[in-house]
């Protein structure tokens, strides 16, 4: 395993999980094609892993770090809050830049959703 500090691991976490959660983002939208959506999201945690486990030993799931680190307790507990800050921190940046780069064709599908006779949202 590479060794880094706290912060690198902090900053890897949220990188890895910033990624994953803009592809789950994009490939699960209202016009994406969702034949391909699985394939898309199983290859990018596949490398998300990849890339992470030798770094960090990986979370990108606050659910998956919590139990382990319940049973296994000391040093696996205090370091716990980093892989549920980081997913956090990762998802809501990711969930940003969507609606930044997207921002057009959410405003389009909002106003397409909305019922006849309805003024369309701005």
């Amino acid at each position: 395993m590479i060794r880094i500090g706290v912060g690198g691991a902090l900053a890897i976490e949220v990188i890895l999980t910033a990624i994953f959660v803009f592809i789950v983002l994009r490939v699960t939208s209202a016009t994406a094609n969702a034949a391909t959506a699985a394939i898309a999201i199983g290859l990018t945690l596949t490398v998300v892993h990849l890339v992470g486990i030798p770094i960090t030993g990986t979370s990108v799931n606050p659910a998956r770090s919590v139990g382990p680190a319940l049973v296994v307790g000391g040093t696996a507990l205090n370091q716990v809050w980093l892989f549920i800050v980081a997913p956090v921190v990762g998802g809501v940046l990711a969930a940003g830049l969507h609606r930044l780069l997207y921002r057009e064709e959410d405003i389009r599908l909002a106003a397409e959703a909305q019922q006849p006779g309805q003024p369309a949202a701005s």
